[in-house]
């Protein structure tokens, strides 16, 4: 590999025994860059909001994003009709908050605008189109070495801090069923559902229980379809607001004053006022609340947004697991069958963590989430850090990206004391293309 010393700066790279590490090290890319600051895998919110904390604290970073926009997750993979689960204050990212005329709960399109301005306004130019396929750390180099595959190619990034951005929900999870190459008709996932428009008058089998899934049974229905639910395990359903404040801002305000077993005490006998007694419809509660649950296993509980009405109504039938499928018919674990013209899969996404990154101690390869439970999976050995992991949204995020920004600025203005005047400048080629 080809060293351009001209191009090199940084207190790091003017070392002899680090540049000569660099001209002995293999590499097959056809470019190598180093990175100043941080490198940032993933340009959704959780990686938007730690380059704006970095920046905040005068550290530049560089952000790598496989598809071509910010927010792929919303932009690319989400059905038209989503809004924020959440009311707007709890999704708000660091430094800088919604527009005071949204609504509570803002709109997909208006949450994409959101973050857009946002990277705006800190100035946040993610490198489009850069797939992470490898990242590794050199102990003999005392470096990160992450690979991309763009439209230019391979190229090596070096960098003394990694950033893992890409989150919890990168890749669709699929599940296998039996007879799905026979059932002949449509099988997608959630992600590629935009509109209940297109299976206007067919019957339509929505896999899974939660939000997503109430959801887009909720839009099926208001197009005219006649849709399904499959509910295989027990769910949580609460209303959205309660005694006229959401019911996750009610929560975290009982939070400050009462523990959490009793919480989830008034949440749920709230709830049977509201809704009623949810298993007359085939909606079992499991046995610990639902904020225990989401403490302990991570799993969210839906905030009804009007599908429960039509499963009271009978306009939304639901069904236990799936046994198998046949040509249109789906035959059900309680010995049932049922013919239906399309089945939509809300079966959720996963990490893909372990697919790109090397390394064994900060993330599980089973899961691709961090070891450690939060608010200690966040910070990993060898400057590896970890956002958007925690399972509680947004709010999780910010706070990791907080804590990592503060971690990386006092390393970094440490080592600025003997950093040259122009090492500022967040990419500098080690090698021409």
């Amino acid at each position: 590999m080809e060293l351009d010393m001209r191009e090199i700066e940084g207190k790091q790279t003017h070392d002899p025994i680090f540049i000569e590490k660099m001209k002995n090290s293999p590499s097959s890319s056809s470019r190598c860059v180093y990175v100043v600051g941080p490198l940032i895998v993933g340009a959704g919110p959780s990686g938007l909001a730690t380059a704006a904390c970095l920046k905040v604290k005068g550290v530049p970073s560089v952000i790598l994003e496989g598809s071509n926009c910010i927010a792929s997750l919303w932009q690319l993979k989400t059905y038209d009709r989503l809004c924020l689960h959440l009311p707007k204050q709890f999704c708000e990212l660091p430094f800088m908050g919604f527009r005071t005329d949204l609504p509570t709960y803002p709109t997909k399109q208006q949450f994409i605008k959101y973050l857009e301005d946002y990277a705006k306004n800190f100035d946040i130019k993610p490198r489009f189109s850069e797939y992470v396929s490898h990242a590794e750390y050199d102990s003999t180099l005392g470096f990160w070495r992450v690979k991309s595959v763009g439209l230019k190619g391979e190229t090596e990034y070096v960098c003394r801090w990694l950033i893992v951005a890409t989150g919890e929900n990168a890749e669709a999870v699929v599940p296998e069923i039996e007879g799905m190459g026979e059932f002949g008709g449509d099988i997608r996932h959630t992600s590629l559902y935009k509109s209940g428009q297109e299976f206007s008058g067919k019957r339509v089998l929505v896999v899974g229980c939660g939000n997503s899934g109430m959801e887009v049974c909720l839009d099926l229905c208001n197009h005219n379809a006649r849709p399904s639910l499959v509910v295989r395990d027990t769910v949580h359903v609460l209303p959205r607001e309660m005694l006229g404040k959401s019911t996750f801002g009610l929560s975290m305000w009982l939070l400050k004053w009462l523990p959490m077993r009793l919480v989830d005490r008034i949440l749920l006998i709230v709830s049977r006022v509201m809704l009623g007694d949810t298993s007359r419809f085939g909606l079992d509660r499991p046995r610990l609340g639902p904020l225990q649950l989401k403490n302990l296993s991570g799993k969210t509980p839906v905030l009804d947004v009007g599908t429960l009405a039509k499963i009271k109504s009978g306009d939304i039938q639901v069904h236990p697991g799936i046994k198998r499928l046949k040509r249109h018919v789906v035959e059900f674990t309680n010995g049932r069958s049922e013919n239906f013209d399309a089945i939509i899969l809300a079966t959720g996404y996963r990490s893909n963590v372990p697919s790109w990154l090397k390394e064994g101690e900060m993330f599980s390869k089973k899961d691709g989430l961090p070891r450690n439970p939060f608010p200690n999976g966040w910070k990993g050995a060898s400057g590896l850090y970890a956002v958007g992991f925690t399972k509680r949204g947004i709010l999780g995020a910010t706070m990791d990206a907080k804590r990592i920004a503060e971690d990386i600025e006092s390393c970094w203005k440490a080592e600025s004391k003997h950093r040259t005047p122009f090492s500022c400048s967040l990419l500098l080629p080690l090698s021409s293309s």
